[in-house]
């Protein structure tokens, strides 16, 4: 039986011709990463088993990402721990206030993940680099410590699903719509432990945004993992960020897969999951009697400088409604300063909303957009559980960029076709 591209990437990682679903292996990583939240207790237990050595300083990547700058003594204590260890081990990728950016979009601008590569970090969102055709998965952070002096950790290798992508995007689809369609699809425990494979002709209408997006959430199915061919599309991403060699993988013709899924892009509409679960997916046509109170645009699903422009292309020219709170967050330094550069940064000032620095903050309800008891939120987030974004009596709706500008501006939530 033939191998699926995450088994034959794991097959290369643990040195064997072949591995099956549900194998143990031991493989080597190519790069560690953790933030300002996993990265103290990965230190501790790092410390806790006596390691005095990195495996590699240049594959260990830590990034203060999600409370800075910082909001509290806590977590600049956090932060002073990692900044420590970075500058004992004397890390080549240590990125702090000045430099950091949310880590799942600054790891593929900096050229710090590549097509065939096997990467983990303690974060569940660490599956986004499978957009590349890597693969990569969150771990909890004890694996990251000892990780992080070994350079190789453990996997039960995955089975997969193989999700066929067709047809044509229509104006303001996104691949944010395409994932939000397939959880409410399978669900969030529909791809368990396995690798949801995303593959078909369809796969040219989505950019590299649209990819990370998708493999950003493969883990709200209960995916170990999402990953897309190397295509000609990933190649043009690839050139000028990654200057070392690196390697794509096929699936097999005999590749065995659990289950198909078909997507058609002809069929899908502007998506939103009302809360509290990804898979609770609706129409953006269908919310026009859910009232809200703010927009978040952001994060390391939908932060990245298409997102922005998408928001622009909604905000300029109009307001936000009156009572509701717009939250921009370019993703890095560099989408910061192209808002600035280009112009979307004045717009989103003229539409009423605030700019934040580079940071995963409301996201996990910790700060720059925390929500009191019966609020709620549009936002470009991956994640709408009870409390996630503050108050457990305030709500959550995971939408585009598209429409979380357009329920901004109507002060609630809309399909972004009734603002033109």
């Amino acid at each position: 039986m033939g191998m699926t591209m995450t088994q034959k990437i794991l097959a290369a990682h643990a040195k064997l011709n072949e591995v099956h679903a549900g194998q143990l292996i031991q493989a080597d990583l190519d790069l560690v990463l953790g933030n300002d939240i996993t990265s103290p207790v990965a230190i501790n237990e790092f410390e806790a088993a006596g390691f005095d050595s990195v495996y590699d300083k240049s594959k260990i990547v830590l990034v203060m990402d999600h409370f800075t700058p910082n909001k509290d003594i806590k977590s600049a204590t956090q932060c002073k721990q990692c900044r420590t260890f970075a500058k004992k081990f004397d890390l080549k990728n240590f990125f702090d206030v000045g430099s950091m950016g949310i880590e799942h979009a600054l790891l593929p601008e900096q050229g710090l993940a590549a097509p065939g590569e096997a990467i983990i970090g303690a974060d569940s969102h660490t599956c986004t680099y499978g957009a590349l055709g890597a693969f990569s998965t969150g771990v909890g952070s004890t694996d990251l410590g000892a990780a992080m002096s070994v350079g190789y950790t453990w996997f039960k290798v995955p089975a997969a699903i193989k999700v066929n992508v067709t047809g044509h995007k229509r104006k303001f689809i996104t691949g944010k719509d395409l994932i939000l369609y397939l959880i409410g699809k399978i669900g969030v425990d529909g791809a368990l432990y396995k690798s949801l494979e995303f593959s078909g002709e369809g796969l040219k209408e989505l950019t590299m945004a649209d990819r990370l997006t998708i493999a950003n959430m493969a883990i709200e199915a209960g995916a170990k993992n999402g990953i897309f061919p190397v295509d000609d599309i990933t190649r043009e991403y690839l050139q000028g960020r990654v200057k070392r060699e690196w390697h794509s993988y096929e699936p097999d013709d005999d590749a065995e897969y659990e289950s198909v899924v078909d997507i058609n892009l002809d069929e899908l509409d502007c998506t939103v999951a009302w809360p509290h679960l990804p898979e609770n997916a609706h129409s953006a046509r269908d919310g026009k009697n859910i009232k809200i109170d703010q927009i978040v645009i952001g994060s390391c699903t939908n932060g990245r400088i298409e997102d922005m422009e998408a928001a622009a292309e909604i905000f300029k020219g109009r307001h936000l409604a009156s009572g509701v709170r717009g939250i921009i967050i370019p993703a890095t330094q560099n989408v910061y300063r192209e808002c600035i550069k280009t112009g979307l940064a004045e717009i989103f000032l003229d539409a009423g909303c605030v700019i934040s620095t580079p940071t995963c903050g409301p996201c996990l309800g910790g700060h720059m957009g925390v929500m009191a008891a019966g609020e709620r939120c549009v936002s470009t987030t991956n994640r709408n559980f009870v409390g996630r974004m503050g108050h457990t009596e305030s709500e959550v709706y995971l939408a585009s960029p598209y429409v979380a500008a357009a329920s901004g501006i109507l002060g609630r939530i809309a399909h972004p076709e009734e603002v033109f």
